[in-house]
């Protein structure tokens, strides 16, 4: 197989592994937006789009990116114990019940997936999370760890957007307008997970946690979290 062609096959593989239709529930979360709008916060025009920008560069950018790039790694060396490391690192990280919860069912439903489809494993001492098993996908089919950063980031943005113009809701021109504005901010977050030091990774992200503590009791909502 050519370079070319190899190149062209793991991004197959990305855009498979990114797609809305790959069976791990992400459409099931809303990671505290939902009531961030059921409460007023987001009525402003602007405000989803700082809402989210916000956790793109100040959230994914400083833990779940500059992790996943870490467990990309340990998957390639075979490192188990950096492995077991950065996936209880950001278990510990998740700020609420609803967080962790999510983490840890879309890390076992893909780690389900990946066993089913025949990507070797390595055995962890805690539940797999998300995050962990998208950089053994990665790493099996030899995407680059750019390509794992920006698909990965996509994903997230995607889905956000996506329970937006069910909440808000958007119309459908709107949400892509949304997109467009905000995809900017995926090659920032990108470039900034890449130059921070172990010691520099992590942050606290006091409305993100609030409303998802608020969203496990709130009376009705669409969204498991």
């Amino acid at each position: 197989m050519t370079t070319a062609m190899a190149s062209t096959d793991s991004r197959l593989h990305l855009w498979h592994l990114i797609s809305p239709a790959l069976p791990v529930g992400a459409y099931a979360y809303s990671q505290g937006l939902e009531f961030a709008i059921e409460a007023g916060w987001l009525s402003a025009p602007e405000a989803l789009d700082d809402w989210l920008a916000g956790l793109l560069s100040e959230g994914l950018a400083r833990s779940d990116l500059p992790v996943l790039l870490r467990c990309l790694d340990a998957w390639q060396l075979g490192d188990v114990a950096a492995l077991d490391h950065w996936n209880d690192w950001l278990r510990a990280s998740r700020e609420t019940r609803e967080l962790l919860l999510e983490d840890e069912q879309m890390g076992v439903a893909l780690f389900r997936l990946l066993n089913d489809l025949g990507v070797p494993d390595m055995p962890l001492r805690s539940r797999p999370g998300y995050v962990s098993q998208f950089a053994r996908a990665c790493a099996h089919w030899q995407i680059s760890a750019a390509d794992t950063l920006h698909g990965y980031a996509w994903s997230w943005l995607e889905n956000q957007v996506t329970a937006a113009t069910k909440l808000i809701p958007l119309g459908q021109t709107m949400a892509q307008k949304h997109l467009l504005a905000l995809m900017p901010g995926i090659a920032f977050a990108c470039m900034r997970a890449t130059a921070l030091a172990d010691d520099e990774l992590g942050g606290s992200l006091p409305g993100l946690a609030m409303a998802s503590a608020a969203h496990e009791q709130q009376h009705a909502r669409l969204f498991r979290s």
